[in-house]
């Protein structure tokens, strides 16, 4: 299937739509406040070991120190593929390796104030800070140079086995004594003089890397990667990428000059666009952002899913809603099920969600159609880039999976927490909140001929002098006080003030 690349910039912001058959199927969005840390290098210091994790926090430079676990100090190669940017995963890499020495604790590998190099394979998420490990991948376009690694590894998308062969060939022929590679699925078609090319660049980085390092003192920044109008000409522009289009005339000759310099077969396929109305919105990409926000998400059938994302998890309920079909239940139920699995596949991956999944399904009486629905699932999954792991349909119709998570979802990098309900989605209702308000004024009424003055929100005091006025009189009564009920606009609804004069 043909793919295509989609580029708006504007002056702070700019946005990546990757599409297949004319559908946005994965967004990168990068603003020059918070753009992406992942690949960058870094000298750090180790200034906490915390052996009972076997982690340590290591000094980078930013707001909180990166975090740096054991395995990443001592992994073996299948550790590398979060650098790939999106490209390759540890799903799609074939890896010739030998494990480290796990038997060694963090303990033995590192110590507090010791200066280390290390690069960032995941961004901060949430609270958390950046993840780091020790191990340096350096990705070009057709290879990733790994220093210090006697091994050779390739994607998995590359499916042929002769061009596989070819392409080892060559990789063992090039590779310089003291490096590793991995060959990327772009190198497929290319030539040896590409990847001699892309080799020579990516040493020539390295060796820069460590001439730094040599100079400054940790925390120090020693290499920032691409910014994502080159990584896109990088990471996303394999063989079926028809055309890169984008709507800043800049940029447009930034990129054209990258491409002259590094990938010259790609020239013919960078555009500008020059339509009026605004790029996005031309290719209805903007309607796909703004859908891949909401929490319900309509089947063509009349069926529907329901994506609720949690700090822990993210759950997915399928529904039949309209759709009431023609046959059997069990025909309803697996036609929905079927026709869900593909849009929840799709949103999975235009969100970014990752992970731990939970996709409930509904239930389906037949086992027969139970692994019907899971094997067609796991091959639409086949079609994300991120490594994901997804175990068989259970008894009660749910599929638990996870995802590689390196950056936020799409959700939570152009959403916040709603300051109204503190990010529960939920708030206590206008009862409830009469009912603690009631038990407030009986803990502070301690002395008759008292006046208590209530400030509610309006919801809250209109129902306090109406449906719940018996209440109020009820304490009047039995406390012998006087409650004036006041309402405020400016209060949160669950907010309310109870003072005694």
């Amino acid at each position: 299937m043909d793919s295509e690349i989609l580029i708006n910039v504007t002056c702070d912001e700019i946005r990546v739509g990757l599409l297949e058959g004319g559908q946005v199927v994965e967004f990168y969005i990068e603003r020059k406040r918070d753009a992406s840390l992942v690949g960058n290098i870094y000298k750090g210091k180790v200034v906490k070991i915390l052996p009972g994790m076997q982690s340590a926090f290591v000094d980078i430079g930013l707001e909180k120190a990166a975090f740096l676990y054991v395995s990443d100090i001592h992994a073996g190669m299948e550790e590398f593929a979060p650098f790939l940017d999106e490209e390759e995963k540890d799903n799609s890499l074939e890896l010739i390796s030998k494990r480290g020495r796990p038997d060694l604790t963090i303990e033995e590998l590192i110590q507090e104030g010791q200066e280390i190099l290390v690069q960032v394979s995941k961004d901060p998420i949430g609270g958390k800070g950046a993840r780091a490990t020790s191990y340096v991948t350096m990705p070009g376009r057709y290879l990733v140079l790994m220093p210090n690694v006697e091994q050779i590894g390739i994607s998995r998308r590359i499916s042929d086995e002769i061009e596989r062969t070819r392409l080892r060939t060559i990789a063992e022929d090039i590779k310089p004594k003291g490096y590793g590679l991995i060959i990327r699925t772009a190198s497929e078609g290319s030539t040896e003089e590409d990847l001699k090319k892309d080799l020579e660049f990516l040493i020539l980085l390295w060796e820069n890397i460590q001439r730094k390092k040599d100079r400054v003192s940790a925390p120090s920044l020693l290499y920032s990667d691409l910014d994502l109008v080159f990584r896109s000409v990088r990471d996303l522009m394999i063989q079926d990428v028809k055309r890169l289009v984008i709507d800043s005339e800049e940029e447009y000759e930034r990129i054209r000059d990258f491409v002259r310099a590094y990938f010259e077969k790609l020239l013919g396929k960078i555009e500008l666009y020059e339509g009026t109305e605004p790029i996005f919105d031309a290719f209805g990409i903007e309607l796909d952002i703004s859908r891949a926000l909401g929490r319900k998400v309509w089947l063509k059938s009349g069926g529907y899913i329901v994506i609720d994302q949690t700090e822990a998890m993210t759950v997915i309920d399928v529904n039949t809603g309209k759709f009431v079909g023609k046959e059997k239940l069990e025909d309803t139920i697996l036609k929905t099920n079927l026709e869900a699995l593909k849009e929840i596949a799709y949103q999975i991956r235009l969100r970014n969600l990752g992970g731990i999944i939970i996709v409930d399904f509904i239930d389906m009486e037949k086992y027969e159609n139970r692994e019907r629905v899971f094997s067609a699932f796991v091959e639409t999954m086949k079609k994300d880039r991120a490594k994901n792991t997804i175990s068989h349909i259970s008894e009660l119709g749910l599929i638990q999976m996870t995802r590689k998570r390196v950056r936020e979802s799409l959700g939570r990098t152009l959403c916040e927490s709603c300051p109204y309900c503190e990010g529960k989605a939920f708030v206590k209702s206008p009862r409830t909140l009469c009912y603690e308000i009631f038990r407030k004024i009986m803990r502070l009424a301690k002395h008759s001929g008292e006046r208590i003055i209530v400030t509610a929100h309006p919801s809250v005091a209109e129902l306090l002098t109406d449906e719940e006025r018996a209440g109020i009189e009820d304490i009047e009564n039995s406390y012998n006080v006087k409650v004036t009920i006041r309402e405020s606009r400016n209060l949160h609804q669950e907010n309310y003030d109870v003072t005694v004069l």
